[in-house]
């Protein structure tokens, strides 16, 4: 049976808040394994902070998906190392590169493509801006010359960047639903067509929320399609400390953003629920 899991970021546990005060690991671990999560997204680029990590879940039955960084192919090296001996679900490759045409662009993806494979390990591309895949346009463009190139959509990103008017037409959703056929994995938060993250839990902000909500569900479904039967889809849940979240005049945020991400763990898993 396909199975949907659902992580909570690491990096969306940071509080920022002006009392200076922040969570231990171990503390974030523990509020993340207790709300029910199956897992955690962190970075997989220093082998220090990997195994402390992995010391920190032991026993929790958490999983992880490794983020990482590489501006060349043997940049992918060190968090495959660290993949094969501290298992993640998959590495989630933000390509900190920014070429100016196509062309310049293959040798890497084919290089990570091929050291992904010998490696055993999946690795996804992550839709990303100020990374190689910043741009809607630019992706697919890229995803025409490497048509089966796995991504893990953040549909966030496209959003701000092409800055969409709202309601979406029938042509940007074709283009938004081109990069979900991509799709192995998910990145989630809420943005408008101006801010890359939202409140979700304002009334007003529903409209995008369900705009999100349409698009997770044709991903869904898609990955439903092409998966095989026993096949684990990962949807990380990412609502990002200030300046990803708009704060108040107090410089803090404007929500409760561990209560709005357990919200939208629930909404995912009744989405998921609808897709069956």
């Amino acid at each position: 049976m396909q199975k949907l899991l659902v992580f909570q970021s690491l990096w969306a546990m940071e509080r920022r808040h002006t009392d200076g005060f922040e969570r231990t690991l171990d503390d974030n671990i523990a509020m993340i394994s207790k709300a029910g999560f199956d897992g955690i997204s962190a970075h997989y680029t220093n082998r220090r902070d990997v195994v402390r990590l992995n010391e920190a879940i032991r026993g929790t039955g958490l999983k992880i998906e490794g983020i990482c960084f590489p501006r060349c192919v043997e940049d992918l090296c060190l968090p495959l190392e660290l993949a094969s001996e501290f298992p993640v679900s998959h590495i989630n490759l933000q390509p900190d590169i920014r070429p100016r045409h196509i062309d310049a662009c293959l040798p890497l993806l084919d290089g990570w493509m091929r050291l992904a494979e010998d490696a055993g390990i999946p690795v996804f591309i992550e839709t990303h801006r100020d990374r190689m895949t910043a741009d809607l346009f630019f992706t697919l463009d890229l995803l025409d010359r490497r048509p089966e190139l796995p991504l893990l959509a953040d549909l966030s990103h496209f959003l701000v960047s092409r800055e969409f008017a709202f309601p979406v037409d029938e042509e940007n959703h074709a283009l938004i639903r081109r990069i979900l056929q991509n799709a192995h994995a998910f990145h989630g938060r809420v943005a408008s067509s101006e801010q890359v993250q939202i409140e979700i839990s304002f009334p007003h902000h529903r409209p995008w929320v369900d705009l999100f909500l349409d698009w997770w569900e044709y991903g869904f479904r898609n990955w439903r399609s092409r998966a095989a039967d026993d096949a684990v889809l990962v949807f990380t849940c990412e609502l990002g400390p200030k300046p990803y979240a708009i704060t108040g005049r107090d410089g803090n945020d404007s929500t409760d953003r561990w209560a709005e991400a357990r919200a939208l763990r629930r909404m995912v898993h009744e989405l998921w629920a609808a897709t069956a």
